[in-house]
């Protein structure tokens, strides 16, 4: 298992998963590997850079070279992570040659401060139980009151437009509506 931005462990495989994805041009996947890495990539460029700027660009360079490079990634040379940071790294450094005055450089323990502003471990596991919880008791209401409900809650349908794309009564929609959430209080709070 491997640290990932917040502290919360990221298996390897998955890394190594998403790295393969993305090789394939899988953007969500993409996605995925940068929120998964950011943190520990971000960690290695601003320790070798001290500038907090500096490290962002270079954070932003990494993930474009991973992004056009992916696919040369060899699972027989190195794991996933270690890969991208040796990318991180190498880019690090390079800005690092670039700069023009070394005396700009700040101390290497102000990458320990950096906090990540994503969910902890935590609150990532409550959120998924909650969320497999609501994913239950959405799948025992009717079919008509659940496509309904997840229409106006997760896509932001209004009752209006609720009505008018099931070709029903704007009253009925509402009463469907109301009854469902009911059923769906009452399934969550056993």
């Amino acid at each position: 298992m491997e640290s990932s931005p917040g502290g919360s462990e990221v298996s390897g495989g998955r890394i190594d998963d998403l790295l393969a994805r993305t090789a394939g041009g899988d953007r969500d996947a993409f996605e995925a590997l940068y929120h998964d890495t950011c943190g520990k990539l971000f960690g290695i460029c601003l320790k070798v850079l001290a500038d907090r700027a500096e490290a962002e660009d270079v954070l932003q360079e990494v993930y474009v070279t991973v992004w056009n490079k992916a696919a040369q990634f060899d699972a027989g040379r190195a794991r996933a992570l270690t890969w991208l940071g040796s990318i991180a790294r190498n880019r690090a450094i390079d800005r690092l040659r670039a700069l023009p005055a070394p005396a700009t450089r700040a101390a290497i323990d102000v990458a320990e401060t950096v906090r990540d502003p994503s969910p902890s471990p935590a609150a990532q596991a409550d959120a998924t139980t909650e969320r497999v919880r609501l994913d239950d008791c959405l799948d025992q209401l009717e079919p008509r009151r659940r496509s309904l409900i997840r229409t106006a809650f997760f896509d932001g349908a209004t009752y209006e437009e609720l009505a008018t794309r099931s070709g029903s009564p704007l009253g009925s929609v509402k009463s469907w509506i109301r009854r469902g959430l009911m059923q769906l209080k009452a399934c969550l709070e056993q």
